[in-house]
């Protein structure tokens, strides 16, 4: 129940989902560098905000074009970090092309490279 006595029912569960994407999306920005604002001036640190801001659009981005039937697509950014982001890979040269290795867990080495394959198969834009 809420303290709320304006509305009907319909339009109360609206607001509250609403206010539920919203701290969904605080809580993203916090996991993905907004926890603690690590530089000492005010310029700096809106600086770093707006790089959280890109870098969070580029994850969700990336999600939904590399993964768009998987439950990846909506795995929150502790989860892709932890399981996608932090693959140990080596880069290596052979016969004029650059190669990435990626090594680890096969489950999501598999996902990543087949993630990573239909992101370099778009057109570019």
């Amino acid at each position: 129940m809420t303290n709320s006595k304006r509305g009907q029912l319909a339009d109360l569960e609206l607001r509250h989902r609403r206010r539920a994407r919203c701290e969904d999306r605080i809580r993203q920005a916090k996991q993905t560098g907004l926890e603690n604002l690590p530089l000492h001036g005010f310029d700096a640190n809106r600086i770093w905000t707006l790089i959280v801001q890109t870098a969070m659009c580029l994850i969700a981005w990336a999600q939904m074009l590399a993964f768009p039937d998987h439950p990846a697509r909506r795995w929150e950014v502790k989860r892709l970090r932890y399981r996608l982001l932090s693959l140990a890979g080596r880069i290596s040269r052979h016969a004029r092309r650059i190669r990435l290795r990626i090594g680890g867990n096969r489950n999501w080495t598999s996902l990543l490279d087949a993630g990573l394959a239909r992101l370099a198969a778009l057109a570019p834009p």
